[in-house]
């Protein structure tokens, strides 16, 4: 289960994600299912109220003078109650302008829920 935020540059509209999110689900054989917030409601999202203050605060008053040291400070962030921060660098140039393969959306393998179908789906894995 992903809770997404569902606004701004993360638009639940957005089909390429769809697309990238059945094949994640294909390849690895698994049913996920999608729970985008509606947009201008991420104040609800658990994760930024309970981890976003913190790494705040692991932050303050330093400089970014590098990758390295904001991956060093939000690894030191931790919370009382244990949580604490896994940091992965993607040093990957990603393609702009991608557009969703010809015949995805009249094809549609994703399953949209009954309730709230413009913001809860579920992709499948297929069989190719």
């Amino acid at each position: 289960m992903l809770l997404c935020d569902g606004g701004g540059s993360n638009s639940s509209n957005y089909y390429i994600f769809k697309e990238d999110l059945q094949k994640l689900a294909t390849e690895i054989g698994i049913e996920i299912r999608v729970a985008n917030y509606p947009p201008y409601t991420s104040k609800f999202n658990p994760i930024e109220h309970r981890l976003f203050p913190h790494m705040t605060r692991a932050c303050q008053g330093a400089i970014f003078t590098s990758i390295e040291l904001v991956k060093s400070l939000i690894e030191k962030t931790s919370t009382k109650t244990g949580l604490s921060v896994v940091v992965n660098l993607m040093d990957k140039v990603y393609a702009k302008g991608r557009e969703v393969a010809d015949g995805f959306k009249e094809n549609l393998p994703i399953i949209f829920d009954e309730y709230l179908p413009k913001w809860n789906y579920r992709a499948i894995p297929q069989n190719n």
